[in-house]
């Protein structure tokens, strides 16, 4: 299961109830950030999720509305937080601009000598793989150099099965977890257990996948078939398709037809403008792919093999909707 956190849900500029874009998705003892807009620090601390654990940070594209937080976050990593390395993991382009953001301001110093600042640098594929966890990076077509989404997947598991450990007179301890781990055992008298003789069907893990901004969906395809819940950018709405296109962004139009088209289950939809309301975003959306949620500031969602649900907060924050006047973008 991974619960994402949406910290800001805005499209280019914040807005009275939304902040720029960032999201934390958490499985098991595994806290990343993706993507860093402008206040995002406070918005944790607002959130109450805090800085622990929170030492991995993607970053879809090289956007400032993408990437401006980070100079906040590390100017108080550098004073009070005790997190002795942070990995960022973005494309070529992006990872240059953060670089420039840093350093040739002065915001953090080259050499730090309680904080470890790793740059990784993003290609297709595979770009983290620890424990039960791999994150996939995907290329996608924005404005811009270097642009990705990211797919999370949990691994595969098959769960054990006591009443077969019981026949077989398997003594509770670690004999049994190195069935779990896929390790054959040798019982006193000499039998050998194999895994395939406690182990039940496989069940897959959980996928998820968020995209971040772009302007098509077809790179998508190919990883994102059959996943558990896409996060996409909705930034306009279909009557709008045309600036949606000169700007290489998705309407919630969009956004449902490829939910529905690879067969995803759920669609949270993210990078909203301030120019709709969001109740029209919702209508336009679901008409298509009933399976839609439109995520605020503060948003907690849980999601598994089986659905994704809200998880109702104590945060009080952003409980109401905002349409302001139209900006360019």
């Amino acid at each position: 299961m991974f619960e994402i956190y949406f910290l800001g849900t805005s499209a280019s500029a914040p807005s009275i109830h939304r902040s720029l874009p960032a999201q934390i998705i958490q499985n098991n003892e595994h806290r990343f950030l993706v993507d860093c807009g402008e206040g995002t620090q406070r918005q944790i601390l607002k959130s109450g999720l805090g800085f622990k654990r929170l030492n991995k940070i993607f970053i879809t594209h090289s956007h400032l509305d993408h990437i401006l937080g980070l100079a906040g976050i590390f100017s108080t990593f550098t004073r009070w937080e005790t997190l002795e390395t942070i990995d960022i993991y973005a494309g070529d382009y992006a990872i240059k601009r953060i670089k420039s953001l840093l350093y040739d301001v002065n915001i953090v110093p080259k050499k730090l000598p309680n904080l470890e600042i790793n740059f990784n640098p993003v290609k297709e594929g595979v770009i983290f793989e620890e424990n039960n966890i791999t994150i996939t990076a995907i290329p996608v077509k924005h404005r811009g150099e270097g642009c990705f989404a990211y797919l999370f997947e949990e691994q595969s598991t098959r769960p054990f099965l006591p009443e077969k450990a019981e026949q077989l007179n398997i003594p509770f301890g670690p004999i049994r977890k190195e069935l779990v781990n896929g390790n054959p055992i040798t019982l006193a008298d000499g039998t050998v257990i194999t895994p395939e003789q406690v182990l039940g069907e496989e069940i897959p893990g959980t996928r998820i996948a968020i995209t971040g901004d772009l302007g098509d969906t077809a790179s998508l395809l190919p990883y994102c078939q059959n996943i558990d819940t896409l996060i996409s950018e909705a930034t306009y709405m279909d009557q709008d398709k045309e600036m949606a296109q000169k700007f290489a962004h998705l309407t919630a139009t969009q956004a449902a037809n490829f939910a529905k088209q690879a067969n995803i289950k759920n669609l949270i939809l993210t990078h909203i403008s301030r120019r709709y309301y969001e109740k029209d975003i919702l209508k336009e959306a679901q008409a298509i792919f009933p399976n839609t949620y439109v995520a605020r500031d503060f948003h907690h969602y849980q999601a598994n093999r089986t659905k994704c649900a809200r998880i109702p907060s104590q945060n009080n924050y952003n409980n109401t909707e905002n349409k302001t006047a139209k900006p360019k973008e």
